[in-house]
């Protein structure tokens, strides 16, 4: 196996399964900060060693090893070897998955993985050969194959979810400060005035909201921007007056945090989604 020497990375949209997003990267020093995806990102090592924490915990990723993380989970992500490593990642929405494993006869609710990394050769072949298909534009061909892997992951490597720890009363006003975040991307409120909104005291909503989220209230703003940035890029918006939007101090800051969640700049992003937009509208 060749030695990653340079950093590369392509995103774009898959060319026939909605709400799915592709990249083939290969990276050394490029660090993925603390996040969460609205749905799965699902992907294959194809050299060295990826790195990355999942809810406290460090996992390791070598090549030919599959790695899962489940929607809205906090996660890391940076080399494990000083070469880096190379992947290719599906990051297939909650709908997609969801709508597989019903027609699997799958309980309800949204499917949960509950190993992050896992070895399944055979899997792993098929993800291969998904996300080259999907990469040729090859439209038939990445349909069946990207629906094939996500059922047999399904299948193979699914489990029930497990009932997440809270502590009596955190609930609601977790809830309510989530709401409360969603509602304020370009101002939000301090952590005191959080507290007071959802009827609650700073430290205890702290505790509550990270033990909730992976993620202090700060942090998590951070990725509700990014995600609120996508939908932006994604209908053609300029990156700059997105950063506004957003509630980023300036375009530097949204590339800045932009790229440490998905591993590409928002101009590379956009460009992706213009021309999936281009081939499904008939355009040139």
């Amino acid at each position: 196996m060749s030695k990653i020497t340079e950093e590369r990375a392509t995103f774009w949209r898959h060319p026939a399964v909605p709400e799915t997003d592709l990249l083939k990267a290969r990276y050394v020093t490029h660090r993925f900060s603390r996040h969460v995806h609205e749905g799965y990102a699902i992907g294959l090592i194809l050299a060295g060693v990826e790195e990355f924490d999942y809810r406290g915990t460090l996992h390791r990723a070598r090549a030919g090893e599959i790695v899962l993380v489940n929607p809205e989970t906090v996660h890391t992500g940076q080399a494990g070897v000083p070469g880096g490593w190379a992947y290719r990642m599906l990051y297939p929405s909650i709908e997609t998955v969801a709508a597989i494993a019903s027609e699997l006869g799958g309980p309800g609710g949204t499917p949960y993985f509950p190993q992050q990394v896992v070895r399944d050769d055979e899997v792993a072949a098929l993800l291969r050969r998904a996300h080259q298909a999907a990469e040729r534009g090859d439209a038939l061909a990445a349909s069946t194959l990207s629906r094939t892997l996500f059922a047999r992951l399904l299948m193979r490597h699914a489990a029930p979810r497990p009932p997440a720890p809270q502590a009596p009363g955190s609930e609601r006003a977790v809830r309510a400060a989530l709401e409360l975040l969603h509602e304020s991307l370009v101002d939000p409120p301090t952590l005191d005035d959080l507290a007071e909104a959802v009827g609650s005291r700073p430290f205890p909503l702290l505790r509550a909201f990270k033990a909730a989220t992976g993620l202090p209230p700060h942090a998590y703003l951070i990725s509700l921007r990014v995600r609120r940035a996508r939908e932006l890029l994604l209908s053609g918006m300029r990156p700059a007056q997105v950063a506004a939007e957003t509630g980023f101090t300036d375009q530097a800051h949204l590339n800045r945090h932009f790229k440490r969640v998905m591993g590409v700049p928002p101009a590379v992003y956009q460009r992706a989604a213009g021309s999936y937009k281009t081939r499904h509208s008939g355009g040139a």
